[in-house]
């Protein structure tokens, strides 16, 4: 059994998954995410604020003292898009050594991608480590994992390994930070339509390099996505077992994202599932997971709670 500290460092938020990986299965011991704003400002500046890494930095000595509590005997480091695009990401990998001994490894959108299919898929094809249950009925490959983040989108399809894959600059905070100069009050049609073309150019591109017609299940992961899952199901309050392989039909996601887009921000804070730090950028979020529905024709999308973070320790784990 080898004990493993994986930490996902994106946009928006930074997570730690703490894991026993023994043979073919992966058991959580800690999982954690707090929501930092790492890419506060990023798409403008073209550098990560003082204020933002000094948010970062505080979640993750937080986190280092969970690691040195349970022993993790390999500690791997991940950050994305965010860090690609700032001229001043050294300041952000000479922060992390110094917090957990370890460089940071500064990964490619194509290396993001790999890391959420391998996450997102493991245990589709096979019983589910966590329940001893099989995959959700009716999850067939190839799949099209889609990981909605906070500064880019990646698209992978594969069925037990990457076949294609493509990450696109539109995430819910590049888009809210684009478009939604006021969070307080709804969007008029306009700011809709111009996110709208924002997402519909980099499907574009999406259409060009990634063979989507191919794939028969589309696999939603990250915060966004399971969000609009939570409020799908209606959920009382966040629960990732309930959220963690649920299917969301298509017209249940441009439920709710058109009503999230109709909200206010005290409305969208008020919903039970909602996480503080999502408030802002969820609107921008659930449209683009709605716009890819529609897009490529999916009748639904199938939600994973398991992403880049359990790809992480997956890679943590080899030698």
């Amino acid at each position: 059994m080898t004990h493993v500290a994986a930490i996902d460092c994106g946009t928006n938020s930074v997570r730690l998954l703490i894991a026993d990986i023994h043979a073919d299965a992966l058991t959580d011991v800690e999982r954690r995410m707090e929501i930092v704003r790492l890419g506060q400002g990023v798409d403008r500046t073209g550098r990560l604020a003082p204020e933002a890494l000094e948010r970062t930095f505080g979640a993750m000595r937080g986190y280092a003292k969970l690691i040195d509590q349970h022993g993790a005997s390999a500690v791997r480091v991940v950050a994305t898009s965010a860090t690609r695009d700032a001229a001043n990401r050294q300041d952000f990998v000479d922060g992390v050594r110094e917090i957990f001994g370890v460089e940071p490894e500064v990964i490619t959108g194509a290396e993001e991608a790999e890391l959420s299919f391998a996450g997102a898929t493991r245990d589709l094809a096979r019983l589910s480590p966590e329940t001893g249950m099989p995959a959700p009925d009716g999850t067939r490959p190839p799949y099209l994992v889609v990981d909605i983040g906070g500064g880019s989108t990646e698209f992978v399809i594969g069925s037990t390994h990457v076949e294609a894959a493509l990450s696109v600059d539109i995430g819910c905070v590049r888009l809210t930070e684009r478009h939604l100069r006021d969070a307080g009050t709804p969007p008029a049609a306009e700011v809709v339509e111009a996110m709208l073309a924002d997402i519909d150019e980099a499907l574009d591109r999406v259409s060009q390099e990634v063979p989507v017609e191919r794939a028969l299940t589309l696999v939603g992961l990250a915060g966004s996505v399971t969000t609009v899952a939570g409020i799908a199901l209606d959920l009382p309050e966040y629960d990732p077992k309930k959220i963690h392989h649920s299917r969301v039909p298509a017209i249940r996601v441009h439920e709710v994202s058109r009503r999230l887009l109709e909200m206010t921000h005290d409305e969208r804070a008020s919903i039970p599932v909602m996480h503080p730090g999502r408030v802002d950028v969820i609107g921008a979020g659930a449209l683009i997971l709605d716009r890819i529905i529609e897009r490529y024709g999916f009748t639904e999308v199938v939600v994973s709670e398991h992403d880049i973070l359990d790809g992480i320790a997956w890679l943590a784990s080899k030698p």
